[in-house]
């Protein structure tokens, strides 16, 4: 297949958001913000949950007898989380379209499978950990394997656990390819919210105290004046494409992660890839990534490049 005969699944007409749901408050603050993501997007909203019925069992161990009135209960439970989830989607927004599925699956693997023709795939985080319920450990494997997009809707700890809605939108730019994917994304999110654009280049991932007492000095020789220069080269065709948008442009020595979340204090959005330049395949989440999915104080979309 060339790049010619390849067509964005995730841009399909009937490509819906598709948000994770576990009866949380994060959870619940996710279900909103994808619903009004959705509707502004003009996009269908389709709410799944996984009820993980194997584990469930697993539970129970030798006591078979009590499986089938627990299977029962965990089903019940599930039916109205989804039909409760519902009725809040559909109040958001009346003219929303909203689909449902409710699986015998886990969480994770039901939205893994929906994420390969998903606009967007939306989870729920909260606190300092980024998890809470059994969506915990999804929200990593998720954010990790998904295909497309995947948007942790992170509150503002400062802001009474409010997602902020203004600001600007910030992109980590290190130059590799799934990097390129991120620029193209926020770009577009930085047009459509009719917002300013900070894009982060961080030379390195070290800790620039290891240099403290060494010759740090030949290192930084030279350095903001050629990353900036590389940062401008890297974002010049999406200028052009978005000439609305404007774009500020800063250069940082070390530390992607803490970088991007300071932004992250005053961003409504914050946009990377799910590995960085320094990763491989089998490394699916970068390490910035992955601090920002826990600690962002905004919402953080992880973009995943095309095959």
């Amino acid at each position: 297949m060339t790049p010619q005969d390849y067509q964005d699944p995730h841009q399909l007409a009937d490509a819906a958001v598709v948000v994770g749901v576990d009866g949380s408050p994060g959870s619940e603050l996710a279900l909103r913000w994808a619903a009004d993501f959705a509707a502004q997007r003009g996009r269908a909203l389709e709410i799944l949950h996984g009820l993980d019925l194997v584990g469930a069992s697993r539970v129970v161990g030798a006591y078979e007898v009590i499986v089938p009135p627990l299977v029962d209960s965990v089903r019940a439970r599930g039916t109205a989380l989804i039909a409760h989830a519902d009725l809040t989607a559909r109040t958001a927004d009346p003219g929303l379209r909203v689909s449902s599925v409710l699986s015998s699956d886990t969480g994770q693997e039901l939205l893994l499978t929906h994420s390969a023709k998903a606009y967007a795939v939306v989870l729920g985080a909260t606190g300092n950990t980024g998890t809470l319920g059994h969506l915990g450990s999804t929200l990593l494997a998720v954010t990790a394997h998904a295909q497309g997009a995947v948007i942790v809707v992170r509150p503002d700890p400062k802001a009474d656990n409010t997602v902020r809605t203004s600001g600007p939108v910030v992109v980590g730019v290190d130059g590799s390819p799934v990097s390129e994917a991120a620029v193209a994304a926020a770009f577009f999110e930085a047009s459509d919210r009719g917002t300013d654009l900070v894009a982060v280049h961080v030379w390195s991932d070290w800790d620039a105290g290891k240099f403290a007492g060494k010759d740090a000095s030949a290192l930084l020789d030279n350095f903001e004046e050629v990353e900036e220069a590389i940062l401008a080269e890297r974002l010049a065709g999406w200028q052009e494409k978005y000439p609305d948008v404007e774009v500020i442009r800063r250069v940082y020595f070390a530390g992607p992660a803490a970088q991007l979340r300071e932004w992250s204090e005053h961003a409504q959005l914050v946009v990377v890839g799910n590995r960085g330049r320094g990763g491989f395949l089998g490394l699916l989440l970068g390490s910035t990534a992955h601090a920002l999915v826990q600690h962002a104080h905004c919402p953080v979309m992880v973009v995943h490049g095309a095959p």
